[in-house]
């Protein structure tokens, strides 16, 4: 990259930031905005990356990112979780030729953020942060795949549907009469006014209303919503309810852990 061969370096970091709703951000800490690739990155010289250091270890990489809290990461979309999981990119540029080609730092997704007065840090988990995660189990009683995707191999076609709902505590209130009990398990997305883009899972139902696993902050007037329908996971239930027993990614028949401690019969 010719900014490093100068006397006078000329650098710019960039942020790419693709939260999970679709919307995508560039910042950059140069004082003018840089356009690469087809996004505008938009001048944020308040937004500094903790260090960042190389390694040849398969280990994760502590690194925080601090930034300015208002504007694009305002208190209102950090406490509805818009930010949360978001996939970043951290590279540096020439900022005369920001086309000329990158070096890229890190690349991960947005973890938990502190606030410390008008400032907001927020961690960056890379991709070996994930090798530290605990295996999961090898079987299971109950099915491993989710509803619809690959593994399970169930055509979601009719299983999903838009009504018009309310925020109600720590639910969703609907304005049409559906099978509640279909979707538990399943999702919820917001699709208009200011929650737009903001998914929930849904935990419970009650006749004519969606408990969530996090409750979506308060709204006025319906809001427009994409239900998918959800799974219990039993073999029972993909048996009869989907017919896809072939599917079940589980082992129903084998022993708990506590078949050790079981006696008489």
């Amino acid at each position: 990259m010719e900014g490093l061969a100068g006397e006078v370096t000329r650098l710019a970091f960039c942020w790419r930031l693709l939260r999970r709703d679709g919307v995508a951000l560039g910042l950059t800490s140069h004082d003018a905005a840089l356009v690469i690739g087809g996004l505008r990155y938009e001048a944020a010289p308040g937004m500094t990356p903790s260090a960042v250091v190389a390694s040849e270890r398969f280990e994760a990489q502590g690194m925080s990112v601090e930034v300015a809290l208002g504007g694009v990461f305002s208190a209102a979309d950090l406490d509805a979780g818009r930010w949360a999981d978001a996939m970043l990119r951290l590279f540096v540029v020439d900022w005369a030729a920001p086309e000329a080609g990158s070096v890229v730092l890190v690349e991960g997704r947005l973890g938990d953020h502190v606030r410390e007065g008008a400032l907001v840090r927020m961690e960056l988990r890379d991709g070996f942060a994930a090798l530290e995660r605990r295996e999961p189990p090898r079987y299971s009683p109950t099915c491993r795949a989710e509803l619809g995707d690959a593994a399970c191999g169930v055509d979601m076609t009719g299983r999903r549907v838009r009504v018009l709902a309310d925020v109600d505590g720590d639910g969703l209130r609907l304005r049409a009469v559906l099978a509640t009990a279909d979707f538990v398990e399943g999702r919820a997305r917001v699709l208009s006014g200011g929650l737009c883009g903001l998914t929930r899972r849904i935990v419970a139902a009650e006749a004519g209303r969606l408990v969530l696993e996090e409750a979506l902050p308060a709204a006025a007037g319906p809001l427009a919503v994409m239900l998918w329908q959800g799974c219990d996971r039993r073999l029972a239930t993909c048996a009869g309810r989907f017919g896809n027993a072939v599917n079940f990614r589980g082992e129903p028949d084998v022993p708990g852990s506590d078949a050790l401690v079981r006696y008489g019969g």
